[in-house]
């Protein structure tokens, strides 16, 4: 265990699920609440009223629930949440003698074309890609360091995270409500995993649902994330897309995407899957993994999407404190140089709507034992140390703030 446990003692029959959220196309005018009644085993499903209270907004309103399940919509005006103004609002929901609180943003995320659209006004998610990793705990990262990942990335001019590549915990959803900061959630489902095995799927599927039950009630979580890096199979068409009609199923107020859709025979954007996501997510390393950069202009010219991409990973590795030329590996001044032609071209692309670079800081990686990364992949803006700034940093940091 990497993570804290805790115990809730609840009465026989209580409240195991809801949602509170803005209603989808109500222009902003209609809140929508569901909850779910536990009863005790053997025991028919609750029946009777739930009470919704949101005081600041004047709110109190009954639900009936009828074999453990109610649902409500009504009209409500609350301020609305964004990096600009994180606006919370204390939310209680009571059942018979339990009750339960929740801080709760109002805001709408939404895909129209080539945009992606927050409270209705497109955005450009400016972003980095983060592990849960810290060099002192482990995977045990505490709150002090979860808080100082968002400092940094609210420093860089980030208004959005990528929590790279499984479910990160739940604090960490929770803190980018305060902060104002959007979040990408994904499951691990990436590289060679089996996809043929319907072992495989139930898992996948599993962490899926339970990941989204978990966090839907977050104004920060606007994207889920099926997948990372792996390629056009049928089978693995079968496996992805089944868990993209899955999500849309358990919440159909958020973009699904996955990042792992690109054709490199013919250098275009292209991918079957695509039919079943709303957001295109694109990882690639022009400048790094490939050096002909030349090869990220004829993508972006070859391809024409029609929904809008995210690039969720570009980069290039570079040990701090290590300098020389911008052609050789590992150098600050090489990472940096990648960073400035990666940026000078996405920011002329105008299907491209957001970028999550890898990655904000080092972090251990069993894979990478050459002289220059130790058992580290270095491709960090910060070292491991989450203080030790590279030069690409200000790269980023200079693009970021001096967008609109």
């Amino acid at each position: 265990l990497y993570r804290s446990v805790g115990l809730y003692r609840v009465p026989e029959t209580f409240i195991r699920d809801f949602t509170v959220r803005l209603e989808p196309g109500s222009g902003f005018g209609r809140i929508a609440a569901s909850i779910r009644i536990d009863s005790p085993a053997g025991k028919p499903p609750a029946a009777g009223e739930a009470v919704l209270e949101i005081p600041e907004l004047g709110v109190k309103r009954r639900i009936s629930v009828i074999e453990g399940a109610g649902a409500l919509t009504f009209e409500a005006v609350p301020e609305l949440w964004s990096p600009d103004n994180p606006k919370l609002y204390d939310v209680v929901l009571s059942y018979g003698t339990d009750t339960v609180r929740d801080r709760i943003g109002f805001r709408e995320i939404s895909v129209s074309g080539r945009e992606i659209l927050l409270n209705g006004r497109p955005v450009f998610l400016k972003g980095m890609s983060v592990h849960e990793e810290s060099l002192i705990h482990g995977k045990a990262v505490t709150e002090q360091e979860r808080r100082e990942i968002i400092r940094i990335a609210k420093d860089l001019g980030c208004t959005y995270l990528r929590l790279a590549h499984y479910p990160h915990s739940e604090a960490m959803a929770r803190l980018a409500d305060e902060a104002g900061l959007m979040l990408w959630e994904e499951i691990p489902v990436y590289w060679a995993v089996d996809f043929a095995n319907p072992d495989t799927y139930a898992d996948a599927e599993n962490q899926l649902s339970e990941l989204i039950v978990r966090d839907r009630n977050r104004a920060s979580v606007i994207i889920w994330s099926v997948g990372n890096e792996n390629p056009d199979t049928d089978e693995r068409l079968s496996f992805m897309s089944r868990l993209a009609m899955k999500a849309k199923e358990l919440d159909p107020t958020r973009p699904v995407s996955a990042a792992c859709l690109v054709n490199h025979v013919k250098n275009v954007i292209e991918d079957r899957l695509e039919a079943y996501l709303d957001i295109i997510g694109l990882n690639e390393y022009y400048g790094w993994y490939d050096p002909e950069f030349g090869r990220l202009v004829e993508l972006f010219t070859n391809s024409a999407p029609e929904k809008p991409v995210v690039i969720c990973e570009f980069g290039a590795g570079a040990r701090a404190g290590f300098h020389g030329t911008k052609d050789e590996l590992f150098t600050e001044e090489c990472q940096k140089y990648v960073y400035e032609l990666q940026i000078g071209t996405i920011r002329r692309i105008p299907y491209v709507r957001g970028m999550s670079p890898w990655i904000l800081y080092d972090f251990r990686c069993p894979r990478r034992f050459n002289r220059y990364q130790e058992g580290y992949n270095r491709k960090g803006l910060l070292a491991v140390d989450m203080n030790t700034k590279k030069l690409a940093y200000d790269v980023l940091r200079v693009f970021y703030r001096g967008m609109k």
